[in-house]
């Protein structure tokens, strides 16, 4: 009721300040946080693909972009996004399906793996697409 001046008594849901951190909660984070990511690499690719069909004036500006160091670095976390996202996408699939890797330490363990993939999986691609 309004007015009454008292808090709800009911209980809040616990938060950031309560719970402990844990692989488990970072990976369901970082999981969002990646889906935007890919929301805005889809955007990065949709301009480069505008700019490609207007012309070469406007495709060079966006190859100077993407060439940048800032643009370097926003596509090396952008292939990041993409791996942790597929990865994690895999471990909620299994868990959805055959129900497997609940138990807290497998579910831990898989947390590691998927940020573990995500950085090694893309400093290889930029690696071996340095050479080419």
């Amino acid at each position: 009721m309004a007015g009454q001046g008292r808090a709800d008594p009911r209980p809040l849901s616990p938060h950031l300040q309560i719970w402990k951190w844990h692989w488990t909660m970072a990976g369901s984070i970082f999981h969002r946080v990646s889906g935007v990511g890919l929301y805005g690499g889809a955007f990065l690719i949709g301009a480069w693909l505008i700019a490609l069909a207007t012309g070469p004036e406007a495709y060079q500006f966006v190859e100077m972009i993407a060439f940048s160091l800032p643009g370097q670095l926003l596509l090396f976390l952008w292939s990041m996004a993409v791996l942790y996202h597929l990865a994690n996408g895999l471990r909620h699939l299994i868990w959805d399906g055959p129900m497997v890797g609940f138990n807290p330490g497998l579910a831990s363990l898989w947390s590691m793996f998927n940020f573990a993939f995500a950085i090694i999986g893309a400093a290889a691609i930029w690696s071996l697409a340095s050479f080419y």
